[in-house]
């Protein structure tokens, strides 16, 4: 009975949503989930798993392109983000920052285009394919603006008057340091930043290196998107602390539960193979634990879907399956990681099942019903009381896997029609749901009550 009123509680959550003041300015101070995005889980793409550390204005607008071109986008893939590595890092003292102690875009790599910033014409670009823009920061201030002492703009106050000396994290060139909350100006400057990021017209926000500690600089970065007036999806990463998953729901879209999924094991460091099944297997436990925290206006994100290159992506097609469905079922942003303009048909049919797709975008976390040592049942309920259940062999040998109408919680019933949601096969059965399922495969059945209840019910 839990399963099912998951399900519906979720919808209610998001119908409260929708007709109790989401603008971007409005509502309570300080909370992403009434900010006007989020209400569903996010599908994208990524600049990390495939770019890296070389994304450019071409490449990206390449991305955007073939986003569109694949259809993907009619899917409601829309959402062209670029990680790490736009901006100017010219060693350890920290990013290169503006007047105003900002970080610079890389102009080499996002030339401008006269007085507008090389980042925003990417993002004009994107958008007039139909498609929203990302964007990433890490906390903290930049050393190179505590050295300047940079004003900070709309206040008298300047970078010395803020920072700490307490090393925040920052993957490119390192050389962040605290903010002082407390201290006048503090949030002036984020207010200014995050102007700054409206002003070239990013949708999405990501936030990376953030710790337990950095709760101030979210609720900060929370706030200051909010008060830029343009609706702005707040994502944090990475391996935050579940202790404290409460305060990521109140002040952000989405968070990302665990490390890495790529693998890193390319020849000479390149990005294939993307990921492995390891990494992916890793998730099952994470699924399990943050299925709580989930739910309209912030979800759990447990990182980049690596489907699209074939065997590039490092997973084998049961592999792929896999991954999507255990991704759906827990309602998780789906963002590519791929190389969108070598699209592997395959893969591309399975980005396009509407039918697992609608599994993720019901925005209902799933349930683990049960799991041995290769084996694990996720289910939840749909709105319409339909019950969704993967069936998981992550063992190396085909098996049966099984679950029944009970586990479930799924009323008694003289029958029960099963919808393969990969096969599209329909069968039926009295109450045992069971399948023979592949190494690392999964068998994911939307199961239907048919039969009158037994005994009245």
């Amino acid at each position: 009975m839990r399963r099912r009123i998951r399900g519906v509680l979720a919808v209610c959550a998001g119908a409260l949503l929708l007709t109790s003041g989401v603008g971007a300015t409005g509502g309570r101070s300080g909370r992403a989930d009434d900010n006007g995005v989020g209400l569903k889980p996010l599908l994208g793409w990524s600049s990390w798993s495939f770019v890296r550390s070389d994304p450019t204005a071409r490449t990206i607008e390449a991305q955007a392109k073939a986003l569109k071109d694949s259809g993907l986008a009619k899917n409601g893939f829309v959402y062209v983000d670029v990680d790490d590595f736009w901006y100017r890092c010219p060693g350890s003292q920290g990013p290169d920052v503006d007047q105003y102690g900002r970080w610079v875009t890389d102009p080499v790599e996002f030339p401008p285009r006269g007085a507008e910033n090389g980042i925003q014409v990417v993002a004009d670009y994107v958008h007039s394919l139909g498609l929203k823009f990302g964007l990433y920061v890490t906390p903290g201030i930049s050393k190179q603006a505590v050295a300047r002492n940079t004003a900070i703009k709309g206040s008298r106050y300047h970078a010395r008057d803020i920072a700490t000396t307490t090393k925040e994290s920052n993957y490119n060139c390192g050389g962040m340091v605290g903010i002082d909350y407390a201290e006048p100006g503090a949030r002036t400057y984020l207010d200014s930043w995050a102007g700054q990021f409206a002003g070239w017209g990013i949708d999405y926000l990501k936030i990376d290196g953030v710790g337990t500690s950095d709760q101030q600089d979210v609720r900060a970065w929370s706030d200051a998107l909010r008060h830029t007036g343009r609706p702005i999806h707040l994502e944090l990463s990475n391996s935050l602390d579940i202790d404290n998953a409460a305060t990521w729901k109140e002040l952000s879209n989405g968070w990302r539960t665990g490390g890495d999924i790529e693998c890193y094991c390319g020849a000479d460091s390149g990005s294939y193979p993307l990921t492995t099944w390891a990494s992916v297997a890793s998730r099952f436990d994470q699924v399990a634990a943050w299925a709580p925290y989930g739910g309209p206006g912030g979800y759990n994100d447990y990182d980049s879907l690596e489907i699209g290159n074939g065997d590039n992506d490092g997973l084998t097609p049961d592999e792929r399956r896999t991954q999507m469905s255990l991704w759906s079922l827990a309602a998780a942003p789906l963002v590519l990681g791929t190389d969108l303009t070598r699209l592997d048909p395959l893969d591309l049919a399975l980005l396009k099942n509407t039918d697992v797709l609608g599994v993720d975008q019901d925005g209902v976390d799933a349930e683990r019903i049960s799991s041995d040592a290769s084996s694990q049942v996720f289910a939840k309920t749909e709105p319409d009381g339909d019950v969704v259940v993967g069936l998981f062999n992550t063992g190396p040998a085909p098996r049966e896997v099984a679950t029944s109408a009970a586990a479930l919680g799924l009323p008694s019933a003289r029958g029960y029609a099963l919808r393969d949601l990969w096969s599209r096969r329909l069968t039926e059965s009295a109450g045992r749901f069971a399948a023979d399922v592949p190494p690392h495969g999964v068998v994911l059945y939307r199961v239907t009550v048919t039969g009158a209840a037994r005994g009245g019910e």
